[in-house]
């Protein structure tokens, strides 16, 4: 998979729940079973969205609510077919995509 692809970023609040679970795992599982070519999920220690409330891993400032960021890369056919169930899975956050050119993956290597 080398050449142009598109980065698909999710953020969400790690309280974010889907059927029991937590969010960012029924993501992974999710997109695994779509056979996405990647994603890495990401702890944020701090930060804040819309609502504009600071979300802290500050010891004097504990917060259950950490920012959650997966990253997820394929194909802009593949991110085009899984954006809309994933956007009904995400009930509050941010989700957004870029081009991307792939370089390297696996084995492989270009310099394009």
């Amino acid at each position: 998979m080398l050449g142009k692809a598109k980065l698909l970023k999710v953020y969400v609040g790690e309280r974010e729940r889907f059927r029991s679970k937590p969010l960012y795992q029924h993501l992974i599982t999710w997109l695994k079973e779509k056979e996405i070519a990647g994603v890495t999920v990401h702890r944020g220690i701090e930060g804040y969205g819309q609502d504009k409330v600071l979300h802290s891993a500050r010891l004097l400032d504990l917060s259950a609510d950490l920012p959650i960021v997966l990253e997820i890369i394929d194909t802009e056919d593949k991110i085009n077919s899984i954006l809309p169930d994933l956007c009904k899975m995400v009930p509050r956050g941010l989700v957004f995509s870029a081009d991307i050119m792939i370089h390297k993956y696996g084995k492989e290597s270009s310099f394009q």
